[in-house]
């Protein structure tokens, strides 16, 4: 008997519809003996007519937070969508007592790594003065090397130390070179295009303004003279320096590190001007420096459109290798290249 009232029960609760549900449920509780009620008198009836309190519906509730927080951070997104991406500042983790430490740990290793290169140099037994041209070419690309890994390697080690990075900073990336907006390699030509453009409109401002031209004995292309066309040896060596090692070195420490830290204090473009003044002043070339403070400032705009590195090195390493190849054929076509060099 009990058995075959729970089946029905529990028939009834699985096909009844909700509505149903609701009054029988509602119709058991109101008839169901309450223990309580034993304790007042049977005539207080006030309890048993009361009418039961009407259903109410539930409305929907809605999670999304629209207040002033979301409405701000929407404008805010929206804007930085649109805002040009030259404009735009890199996040950076880090302090100005940290750019000014690392700066300075750069700079240190870099002169350090050469003083002690060229003290190693008689202790192993090699004399400069008795090696042939390949042989000298051979010992600069090792020094360019050695001096790229060291100083690298300190700027890194220091800057892991605020891992994670943003996506943004330290990036190599292959992909999408002909991208409209961040193509690296796309923005690498137009830079360049640009670079020699101004350079060449500079070069002519500036011979109006002075008259002879100084030596150009510490120009560190003039003491290359020697190597340029020698053999293939010396221009492999010379290519390698100029078009690979000293872009990836000086392109990752002024824009890379030294640029957008800057960002964090001073807008973006005026970061890419005070990073290119340093980099022209960095190659103790005073003669040079309009030209050279004109480059950086190409090399800083372009990396700012893009946030790629690759971007500033192409253009640094197609500038650089392009002028030893140029060299390397004139001097192989008979011209004094010392000459033009002083001449140009």
């Amino acid at each position: 008997m009990v058995a075959t009232m729970i089946t029905c029960l529990a028939q009834s609760y699985l096909f009844a519809s909700p509505e149903a549900l609701a009054k029988q449920s509602r119709a058991i509780l109101l008839n169901r003996p309450n223990p309580l009620l034993s304790r007042f008198p049977k005539n207080n009836t006030r309890l048993k007519s009361q009418t039961p309190v009407p259903r109410r519906r539930l409305l929907p509730l809605c999670f999304f937070n629209a207040g002033k927080d979301s409405n701000s951070n929407f404008e805010e997104r929206e804007e930085n969508e649109s805002e040009w991406p030259i404009l735009k500042k890199w996040e950076i983790p880090w302090e100005w007592q940290t750019v000014s430490l690392t700066s300075l740990a750069c700079g240190l290793s870099f002169v350090l790594t050469g003083l002690v290169e060229t003290a190693a140099l008689p202790i192993l037994g090699i004399k400069i003065e008795e090696l042939s041209l390949d042989e000298k070419a051979e010992i600069l690309f090792v020094d360019q090397s050695i001096t790229t890994i060291v100083t690298l390697g300190v700027l890194f080690s220091i800057a892991n130390t605020f891992q994670p990075f943003p996506e943004d900073l330290y990036r190599y990336d292959l992909k999408e070179p002909f991208n409209l907006q961040k193509g690296w390699l796309l923005w690498a030509g137009i830079g360049l295009i640009g670079a020699i453009i101004a350079i060449a409109l500079t070069g002519t401002v500036m011979s109006f303004f002075r008259g002879e031209d100084p030596q150009r004995e510490t120009d560190a292309l003039v003491r290359l003279l020697p190597l340029i066309g020698s053999s293939s040896i010396s221009t492999a060596c010379l290519v390698g320096i100029t078009g690979v090692l000293a872009p990836v070195l000086e392109e990752t420490v002024f824009r890379g590190f030294f640029m957008t830290s800057l960002t964090k204090w001073v807008p973006t473009p005026v970061a890419a001007i005070i990073s290119a003044a340093v980099f022209a002043l960095a190659h103790l070339t005073p003669g040079e420096f309009p030209q050279l403070f004109v480059l950086g400032t190409a090399l800083g705009l372009s990396y700012a459109q893009t946030r790629n590195l690759l971007t500033p090195i192409t253009i640094h390493a197609f500038w650089n290798s392009g002028v030893i190849l140029l060299l390397t054929f004139l001097q192989l076509q008979g011209y004094d290249i010392k000459e033009l060099l002083q001449a140009t």
